[in-house]
């Protein structure tokens, strides 16, 4: 259970002892880039080399046989993390392959209406305007709220024309600390009938998830992010309604389906149709360590990341050149920040080099949330749990000898 103060380190200092301690990175810098690719604990390091190591010695196929327990194991803790089943879970290989495989469910025609918000990530805002270009589909885009994120009341209203096929949303977007009102927008979804999507790429880790909560249809997910498993791999959740409707994505695999016949084939009962028959086994098995370790670690990741963050605001706020870019009713783990006269993919790279790690945002990856906000480019702060209050001072003080400086 977190401390009525999550930044209260003294109260926790055994935690965070072990939090340090099992995340070999923190000894040789600070790593305020987990919306990027958090550091892995150790553990999850060592579910992967084991693998690669059972390969090396017994085959590829042969140790998949083996560990298949350890596999099974992987899907009933990422189904535990969003409150699901493990049949509800298929891994795929990151979060826009999981938006790409719901969309694909959709037999699509001219006119039809796609519903999203302007600060969806632009890997899908992408494969919307090509379905726009494409297909002729039509791709409309929720009003905001006067504090900031999407207007449930907008998508109700947008809902009301009888062409919208599907309703995606990025819970919270790369490019600034915004929390959508997902479970809001949910319950419009669900009262009119239209599939749900929810890139939770960004929001598993450091918000808790309940799929039933949310009403949505698919949730996507990677591991590398605030989850802090290996890059390269992700999973989905499908909802029961979708797979009792006979839901499938565009191009099956034969994980997905059995061949039956020289015409016809037969979907697998479970999220498994949503799969690809090859698999990197050891980044399932990575991911799979890292969902459990999520759960032993509870709301107290959810608690400390976002008070760590909100610290993390107001010292950056204080900075003459910064401006501090997030809004929205909620706000997570993550920090946006424009900096005047300065490009923030230079300045993340003049931290690094001092041992401090963050990230940068250009225009391309929020256009229209960018372009509202006046702003080119952003520094992303994203701290978590096993970062502590003098490690956000430390990367203060240096980004503002570096601004000083120049």
């Amino acid at each position: 259970m977190a401390p009525s103060n999550p930044l209260d380190e003294a109260a926790i200092q055994g935690e965070l002892r072990r939090f340090r301690l099992e995340t070999p990175g923190c000894a040789s810098r600070i790593h305020l880039n987990n919306a990027g690719a958090a550091l892995m604990p150790r553990r999850v390091a060592d579910a992967i080399r084991q693998h690669i190591d059972s390969e090396e010695q017994l085959g590829g196929y042969e140790a998949a046989e083996a560990r298949a327990a350890l596999v099974k194991s992987a899907y009933a803790s990422l189904a535990k993390l969003v409150n699901a089943r493990p049949a509800n879970i298929a891994v795929v290989e990151n979060a826009t392959v999981a938006v790409a495989e719901a969309l694909s469910t959709l037999e699509l025609e001219h006119g039809d209406v796609i519903v999203t918000t302007q600060a969806d990530y632009p890997s899908h805002q992408l494969m919307y305007l090509s379905l726009a270009r494409r297909r002729g589909v039509e791709v409309r885009r929720a009003e905001e709220l006067p504090e900031g994120g999407a207007d449930p009341e907008s998508v109700r209203e947008i809902l009301r024309s009888p062409r919208c096929r599907m309703v995606c949303v990025s819970w919270v977007p790369t490019n600034s600390g915004l929390v959508q009102p997902v479970a809001e927008i949910g319950r419009v979804c669900q009262e009119a009938g239209v599939p749900f999507v929810v890139d939770a790429c960004q929001a598993v880790g450091q918000l808790s998830i309940d799929v039933d909560e949310l009403r949505c249809d698919f949730l996507a997910a990677s591991a590398r992010k605030f989850l802090r498993g290996p890059r390269g791999i992700g999973f989905m959740y499908v909802s029961d309604r979708v797979l009792q409707a006979g839901a499938h994505p565009l191009y099956l695999d034969m994980r997905g389906a059995d061949w039956t016949d020289p015409d016809d084939f037969r979907l697998a009962s479970d999220a498994r149709r949503f799969e690809n028959w090859e698999f990197a086994y050891a980044l399932v098995l990575g991911m799979g360590e890292a969902a459990a370790y999520a759960l032993e670690v509870g709301e107290l990741a959810f608690e400390r990341s976002h008070a760590l963050a909100a610290y993390a605001r107001e010292r950056l706020a204080s900075l003459a050149p910064l401006r501090v870019l997030d809004r929205g009713r909620r706000l997570c783990a993550i920090v946006s920040a424009a900096i005047a006269g300065r490009e923030a993919a230079e300045v993340k790279l003049k931290l690094r080099e001092r041992g401090v790690n963050t990230s940068a945002a250009d225009r391309d990856d929020g256009v229209i949330d960018m372009d509202a906000k006046g702003a080119s480019s952003v520094l992303r702060v994203s701290p978590h749990y096993y970062n502590t209050k003098a490690e956000v001072d430390t990367a203060v003080e240096v980004l503002d000898e570096i601004l000083r400086l120049e």
